[in-house]
């Protein structure tokens, strides 16, 4: 194959020379759009100058009525709405003064306690490179062996907690770290 520069190559003569022997097509006039076109103005205006005059024709006639005398008790129309009432709020006052009261009982601990797992690997390096993350948030977190039927994992957990809104606390700290994958579990031992 040979190398030829194809950017820099110049129009053979006989190329130019037949472009500009070529001529541009010829647009036709359109007649069957125009004919159409004159056909639905003029249906159009036809049209409009039908109903110009097909109303009746109806006078307002007017008639000049000359008061009446109006009678001493004015006639009270049964159909009359009653005056709008004037709206008065007081809740705004009364909130003002109000204190909530919330009797939460003293034996409301778990049964159990919660933990959260941030992640399960096979290689405890991986796992310590995670501790490490999470400690650089502020937070202290283990790295457990577990063997299981697949093989020895490496899981790094956080806790125990009593209740499960301190885990989710600093759940939201990793996250806001930019560690998403957290789960909050039961702990089992």
């Amino acid at each position: 194959m040979s190398n030829k520069d194809y950017a820099n190559r110049r129009p053979a003569k006989r190329r130019a020379a037949n472009v500009s022997k070529r001529k541009a097509p010829q647009r036709r006039f359109p007649f069957l759009l125009f004919i159409i076109t004159a056909g639905l103005l003029g249906g159009f205006g036809y049209f409009l100058w039908s109903i110009n005059n097909s109303a009746p024709d109806t006078e307002v006639k007017t008639k000049v009525v000359e008061p009446k005398a109006q009678p001493k008790t004015p006639q009270k129309d049964p159909n009359a709405l009653p005056p709008k009432p004037k709206e008065e709020w007081t809740y705004q006052q009364e909130l003002e003064n109000k204190q909530v009261e919330v009797d939460i009982p003293e034996d409301t601990q778990p049964t159990r306690p919660y933990q959260m797992q941030c992640g399960s690997f096979r290689k405890e390096t991986q796992a310590n490179e995670m501790k490490a993350m999470i400690a650089f948030q502020g937070l202290e977190a283990q790295v457990r062996r577990a063997e299981g039927s697949n093989g020895v994992w490496y899981k790094v957990v956080l806790g125990p907690y009593d209740r499960k809104r301190a885990a989710e606390r600093q759940r939201h700290i990793l996250q806001r770290g930019g560690l998403n994958g957290c789960q909050i579990w039961f702990w089992e031992g």
